[in-house]
């Protein structure tokens, strides 16, 4: 019992001086998700006509009605929601859209694919197709090593085979569902400090010492 009472204590110890930092887990996710967000909605923004197409079209698009709106709506929310990102402003509710459009993206898109971004001709996700796309690379980097300099062309990274499964989308649809439900986080964000702004004014209003 004392051991486990020495435990418990050691564990809330830590807990207890960890708690000053508990600001970096939403910062860090924000800074995280904010380029990702950038990146996405400034090439639909680059190529709109092109994401209007896609959006629109039936055969080898996603079909959606309203196709500008769509593409118009998925471009703002993107651009606008990188920006709040990073600057912790209005994070709760900006993760809603961006939901929504990492839900778009997973069904309409990335489903029939499954999960893996990147194939995978093993593990728990592997599937036909990626153990199919892993054979196929590997017939291409034999090409490539008896006809090109695979070193200088691999100098980079290595090469893989695009899946283009859910995994990324589902991804940051959970780092966004945590920042909804813990908001921006503390000190770094304009969020934290508009509430202690207003907590502030709300208190000197009706007579009570307002604290942090």
């Amino acid at each position: 019992m004392r051991a486990v009472s020495v435990l418990q204590q050691t564990y809330e110890t830590v807990l207890s001086r960890a708690a000053p930092a508990d600001f970096l887990p939403a910062l860090l996710l924000r800074l995280y998700l904010a380029p990702v967000f950038w990146m996405a909605g400034w090439n639909k923004f680059n190529s709109f006509d092109a994401t209007v197409e896609w959006f629109g079209n039936a055969q080898w698009g996603l079909g959606l009605p309203l196709p500008w709106l769509m593409a118009a709506l998925a471009t703002a929310a993107e651009l606008g929601g990188a920006v709040l990102l990073l600057l912790g402003l209005g994070v709760r509710l900006i993760a809603l859209p961006l939901m929504v459009t990492m839900l778009v993206a997973m069904f309409a898109v990335h489903w029939e694919n499954g999960w893996l971004a990147i194939a995978e001709a093993r593990g728990l996700f592997a599937t036909e197709r990626t153990m199919a796309a892993s054979e196929q690379l590997a017939a291409a980097k034999d090409l490539l090593r008896e006809h090109g300099d695979y070193a200088e062309i691999t100098s980079s990274g290595s090469l893989v085979m695009l899946n283009n499964g859910i995994e990324f989308g589902a991804t940051y649809f959970v780092m966004l569902l945590s920042l909804f439900f813990t908001g921006a986080g503390r000190w770094f964000s304009l969020d934290y400090w508009l509430a202690r702004r207003m907590g502030s004014s709300v208190a000197s209003r009706a007579g009570v010492p307002a604290y942090s």
